[in-house]
């Protein structure tokens, strides 16, 4: 069986519960490139339309991808194809887990590192993707010196539950106002110690 066929049939039996025998290609997760954002975005367009991640279609959704801010993003791959990003950032305004973990810890808001854009295509989930983008992204937020926090929409209970199976302590659940009209409750997290 050739591994594009058995990922395949690996895919297809993770997602009817079946089993399978033969080799199973493993993700691979490398360092985002410019090429990638065509891709980027058409993923970020299914999870949205499933999930509803960003809340708020960004007008823009390549310069959403890439904020002034960003330190570094990386995408995971599947049989060929970009499944999965994630990125890090400096802390912007209005970003709470910052300022939550800097009060607790005593140290300044610029001692952390955002992790954010966090995606996983619909078909490509339970492979655990998105565990292996949230180490990667630790990983270099701690090679800075950095301590990694995130905000999420507290409706998101599934990337809660990722982020809580990884050890990351919620540190509060707080109000935001992202326009006149729309309040949005957040959960904020830090990665463990």
């Amino acid at each position: 069986m050739s591994l594009v066929v058995g990922f395949r049939a690996c895919l297809h039996a993770a997602v009817n519960s079946e089993s399978v025998s033969g080799p199973c290609l493993p993700p691979s997760v490398r360092q985002r490139n410019d090429r990638d954002l065509d891709d980027c975005v058409w993923v970020l367009r299914e999870v949205h339309e499933h999930d509803g991640y960003p809340v708020n279609w960004p007008d823009l959704p390549k310069a959403w991808l890439t904020p002034p801010s960003l330190i570094a993003s990386w995408v995971a791959e599947l049989d060929g194809r970009v499944t999965d990003h994630i990125g890090l950032s400096r802390s912007d305004v209005g970003d709470a887990a910052p300022a939550l973990w800097s009060a607790r810890a005593g140290v300044g808001v610029d001692a952390t590192a955002m992790v954010n854009r966090l995606f996983v295509a619909p078909w490509a989930r339970g492979h655990g993707i998105g565990a292996l983008l949230m180490g990667q992204a630790v990983a270099e937020a701690r090679r800075l010196g950095l301590h990694p926090v995130l905000d999420v929409v507290a409706s998101d209970t599934a990337a809660a539950a990722l982020y809580e199976r990884l050890g990351w302590r919620l540190l509060a659940t707080v109000e935001q106002r992202w326009s006149p009209e729309q309040k949005v409750n957040v959960r904020c997290y830090a990665a463990p110690c």
